[in-house]
C-alpha cells in the first residue's frame, strides 16, 4: 500500500472518529463524508452544503455484511442489483438502523451504496462504520465533475482533504433505485 494512500486513510479515520468532515474521491464523484452514526457530524454536512436536513444524504458501506447490519430487511432483489449493475448504484432501503437519526428520511428510508472504489472500501472497513457520501458542492450548485471544480467554500469547510486525486473527468452520480419491502421498485435516478 502506497505511503500517501496509508496516510490518507489514517488521517481520514482520525477526522471521522472526532466527528469531522472529509473530502474524498468515491466510486462516483468527489464526496463530503462523515461518520454516518454521528448525528452532530451529519449536522455539519447539512450546514456546509446549506441544505435542509429533510433532504436525505447517501451512506456508503463496505460490503453486504455492513449493509445487513444497517437495514432491517434487505430485499433479495437488492443483491442482484448490486451484483449486476454496470455502474455504481445507490439503493433506498426501508427501516434503516444504527445510523444517525438525521440521516434517515421522513418516510424511514435511507439511501445506501456498497462502495466499489478501493479507497472507500479500505476506509470504511478500517473505520468499521458507514460513512456519509454527498456530492462536494453547495446545495443548488452543480455537482463538480473533477477536483478542480470543487468550490473554495467546500474545501475550507471540511477538516481533511484526501490527496488521492484520480481525475474522473465527467464523473457522474450513482443510479438511485428505491426498493420497498413489499416488492415495489422505483427508479429515482438512472
Amino acid at each position: 500500500m502506497a505511503v500517501d494512500f496509508k496516510n490518507d486513510l489514517n488521517n481520514c479515520i482520525k477526522v471521522l472518529q472526532n466527528g469531522g468532515l472529509i473530502l474524498y474521491p468515491t466510486d462516483t464523484v468527489w464526496g463530503i463524508g462523515c461518520d454516518a452514526t454521528n448525528e452532530e457530524a451529519v449536522k455539519k454536512v447539512y450546514h456546509l452544503k446549506n441544505r435542509i436536513d429533510s433532504k436525505a444524504l447517501i451512506c456508503l458501506v463496505a460490503n453486504d455484511a455492513m449493509l445487513e447490519k444497517h437495514v432491517d430487511k434487505v430485499p433479495e432483489l437488492a443483491y442482484d442489483l448490486i451484483d449486476l449493475s454496470t455502474k455504481p448504484t445507490t439503493i433506498i432501503y426501508e427501516s434503516p438502523k444504527g445510523v444517525a437519526k438525521n440521516l434517515v428520511a421522513a418516510d424511514n428510508t435511507l439511501a445506501i451504496r456498497v462502495a466499489s472504489d478501493k479507497f472507500c472500501q479500505y476506509l470504511i472497513n478500517k473505520f468499521k462504520r458507514p460513512i456519509v457520501s454527498t456530492s462536494a458542492n453547495l446545495s443548488g450548485s452543480p455537482t463538480p465533475k473533477s477536483f478542480s471544480e470543487i468550490s473554495n467554500e467546500v474545501l475550507k469547510g471540511v477538516d481533511y482533504v484526501v490527496n488521492l486525486q484520480p481525475e474522473h473527468e465527467n464523473a457522474v452520480p450513482s443510479a438511485i433505485i428505491k426498493l420497498g419491502n413489499d416488492g415495489t421498485v422505483k427508479i429515482i435516478r438512472k
